[in-house]
């Protein structure tokens, strides 16, 4: 999820789920061998945490996975599915699923050199490789290398004529290709990603894999997280409300050093957090009007939280004069 889940994200999620793995955005190794930023930064807060890395060349991978490890990542994940342009002229990408001898080259040459989980994040085809034997062709390929994880979105993609969010929409879901895959292949570990919204659907999933990536759902209605915890890790502990959710990321808002960052950097991560509930379109206006500009507001999170309690209580107000 290129730019979204970059590390002010990581640490808003980590808030409402303790156990659920976080993936960063995609970096390339190219940004992290060459450019001048730091794309490794995170939270302490954030593990577990995995870096994303976007990628051919085996010893730019090999040396990127070596960073991460050093910097204190939980694991490094190569994408091999994502459909974007600018990744398919970079060669990694979902371009990669025609390719798996790089793949599984970029694997071996990580693992020989980091501890941490090397994984794969890959489609079930691209293209017109879309038939059930070039997917396992892949998989075998890059797991007799040494991956023993994957992580599938259970469409293909087309790298030719759709853009990246129609490779979300159109190409149908084929859950089944993914269960196949496992049953055939019970010594992977796969995880199954696309179209899942609810905990429900993911606890159903998991009678057929091993573990559930939900992305944009649980970034546009980050709350169903809070119930992670428990009905899916099988913890027996109390989720942070709302408002908790929302004094911890303004005290995060507040250490912040970096003289470029902005209180929105934060808050535009959050804009779901009050998704279906009463209140929940006047903390998006609040956030979006006063967290941008020139001079956004100091107290952004407090005082868009006081918006919505304020029309909270108006509608119990109302609800009760009504049953009065």
């Amino acid at each position: 999820m290129l730019d979204w889940t970059d590390q002010h994200c990581r640490y808003f999620l980590r808030l409402i789920s303790s156990h659920a793995l976080l993936y960063t955005e995609m970096v390339t190794t190219g940004a992290l061998i060459y450019g001048k930023g730091d794309y490794l930064a995170f939270n302490e807060e954030e593990h577990p945490v995995a870096l994303q890395l976007g990628g051919s060349t085996a010893d730019d991978m090999a040396r990127c996975a070596e960073m991460a490890q050093a910097r204190g990542y939980d694991e490094v994940n190569i994408n091999v599915g994502c459909p974007s342009d600018r990744v398919k002229n970079g060669r990694f990408g979902a371009c990669l699923m025609a390719e798996p001898e790089l793949v599984a080259a970029s694997v071996k040459a990580m693992q020989a050199v980091v501890d941490i989980p090397v994984t794969v994040k890959c489609r079930i085809g691209i293209d017109d490789m879309d038939e059930y034997a070039d997917f396992a062709r892949f998989i075998d390929i890059v797991a007799d290398a040494g991956c023993d994880t994957f992580i599938v979105h259970a469409r293909k993609a087309w790298l030719q004529g759709l853009s990246p969010k129609e490779n979300r929409e159109i190409p149908p879901l084929n859950y089944p290709r993914v269960h196949q895959l496992k049953a055939s292949h019970p010594e992977l570990s796969i995880s199954i990603n696309g179209g899942i919204k609810t905990l429900d659907e993911a606890a159903s999933q998991l009678a057929h894999v091993d573990g559930v990536m939900m992305g944009r759902e649980a970034y546009a209605n980050p709350y169903l997280l809070a119930d992670v915890d428990n009905t899916l890790f099988g913890a027996n502990t109390q989720a942070p409300s709302r408002e908790q959710i929302v004094y911890a990321m303004q005290a995060y808002i507040e250490r912040q050093t970096d003289q470029w960052f902005k209180p929105w950097h934060a808050a535009r991560h959050m804009l779901g957090l009050f998704q279906g509930q009463a209140g929940g379109r006047i903390w998006r206006r609040y956030l979006s009007q006063n967290g941008t500009g020139k001079n956004p507001d100091p107290n952004l999170l407090i005082n868009g939280l006081d918006a919505v309690l304020t029309a909270q209580a108006n509608v119990k107000t109302f609800n009760e004069s009504k049953v009065g």
